[in-house]
């Protein structure tokens, strides 16, 4: 076979070819979630006794940490699978390539059934872990049980995703995930207020349009993979799980889960305090994270995009090319985050108020805390990118240890104590304090890197 396009093509025209259709899909993905939030920010019930769609936008942070978790698992064993297929194919050893498919396949139905389990059983105690009460209780309890049981889209979805993009075929992968996000727009009002003859769900409506457009999303990566997939055949005539891949798979993949897992726990945590100081605070925070998605997602599209052309070249021993794209992710990587850091500087009541809850709470204590954590972006692309680096190369324990040290050592503390001091006024300097030792830790593991894998890679 002819070498693939991630060995030869120029570096900057290839991540623009493999990233930009991750990115654009991202951005969609970030636009969903917003819209998503948006709606629900709309919620009116007569019975309630504070505003609905507060609750509703409380509810959807409460269920957040969790959501986030089954994330993690999804996007951790894609990373795992991604790098190993990646550098296979860099190796040009087929049969492990296939090999490693059906085993990510088979991780993928694990997942699916331990949250499936987890959400029959568990959403009560999770929402109600955090203080959550009253409409917020109920809401988030409805979210979350479906976005467990249905979550057999979402991890299809990863799974044949990252067969595609290992490949270098993200064109595909862009259509699959947009596919998923237009359907869930277009599901989202109607089921939210019952529009077109539909019962009114309210916050159930948008866990089921999400895990709708997650299906649909599963279904087109399926297909694509059958049709536009060649250097990868899958056959489960006489599977058996493969230990030794799946140890390989995870070796890579594990520390993205804890790192994100750790996430979760960061978002609990904060859930916690601020629930503690004032539930609209839950509702800024919440907000706060769909609007950083804006300018984030598209830096995790990049990632997405340089992960298997660094593990590929790495695999072929080009270190030039190695160096290039590490680089070029870098630039752009800084261009995202510093065009977000400008608007939540700028704009923050602007942002605000596309989340018309009818609460003034939200604007009076969401602006200070966007421009505020809006810091941490100035250092936050380096991190993103670094952290990629080392899972691409097969060292995600130092993306780990950077991700322990942010979000439990320092975040989540920094953060108590300054809400004992200061309350809300002080608590979201956490974030940029944390940012800043995670940019050292990156720094100093990047460093290392280099030293004892990237300058010892032929040129």
């Amino acid at each position: 076979m002819s070498e693939n396009k991630m060995g030869v093509m120029p570096i900057n025209r290839l991540l623009i070819n493999i990233a930009f259709p991750m990115i654009l899909s991202m951005i969609v993905q970030a636009f969903y979630n917003i819209v998503d939030s948006i709606f629900v920010a709309r919620i009116v019930d007569e019975g309630a006794v504070t505003s609905a769609g507060t609750a509703a936008l409380v509810a959807v942070g409460l269920a957040f940490p969790f959501q986030t978790l089954l994330i993690a698992f999804g996007a951790g064993t894609g990373v795992g699978l991604n790098a190993l297929l990646s550098r296979a194919l860099g190796e040009k050893e087929f049969d492990k390539v296939n090999k490693t498919a059906e085993n990510g396949i088979f991780c993928f139905g694990v997942c699916f059934l331990i949250f499936f389990l987890a959400g029959i059983f568990l959403p009560e105690f999770l929402i109600r872990s955090q203080g959550g009460q009253g409409l917020a209780f109920t809401y988030g309890t409805q979210y979350l049980r479906i976005v467990y049981m249905c979550s057999i889209g979402l991890f299809t979805q990863f799974c044949f995703e990252r067969l595609m993009q290992s490949t270098g075929l993200t064109i595909y992968s862009m259509i699959t995930q947009m596919s998923g996000a237009i359907i869930n727009i277009i599901l989202d009002p109607i089921l939210i207020f019952g529009l077109f003859g539909f019962p009114e769900l309210k916050v159930a409506g948008a866990a089921i349009a999400t895990v709708t457009g997650q299906m649909i999303a599963a279904l087109v990566a399926i297909y694509l993979n059958k049709k536009k997939n060649h250097e990868i055949s899958i056959n489960f005539k006489g599977f058996r799980p493969d230990k030794e891949i799946i140890k390989r798979i995870y070796a890579v993949g594990f520390p993205s889960i804890i790192m994100q897992s750790i996430g979760s726990v960061m978002t609990y945590s904060m859930n916690r305090i601020l629930v503690g100081l004032n539930e609209a605070s839950v509702a800024v925070f919440t907000v706060y994270f769909k609007l950083q998605s804006i300018f984030f997602m598209p830096v995790f599209g990049l990632n997405n995009g340089m992960i298997p052309i660094l593990a590929y070249n790495y695999g072929a021993k080009k270190r030039k090319r190695m160096t290039e794209v590490i680089k070029l992710s870098m630039l752009y990587a800084l261009g995202f985050l510093t065009f977000g850091f400008l608007l939540f500087e700028i704009f923050p009541k602007q942002l605000l108020m596309i989340f018309d809850t009818k609460d003034p709470s939200l604007i009076t204590y969401g602006v200070p805390a966007l421009r505020t954590i809006a810091l941490s972006f100035l250092a936050a692309w380096f991190c993103i990118i670094a952290g990629s680096v080392f899972q691409a190369l097969g060292n995600g324990i130092y993306s780990l240890i950077v991700s322990i040290a942010r979000q439990l050592v320092v975040l989540i503390p920094v953060a108590y104590i300054l809400a004992r001091i200061g309350g809300l006024d002080l608590i979201w300097y956490s974030f940029p304090i944390a940012e800043i030792m995670s940019l050292a830790f990156s720094l100093f593991f990047l460093i290392r890197i280099n030293r004892d894998i990237i300058s010892k890679v032929p040129e």
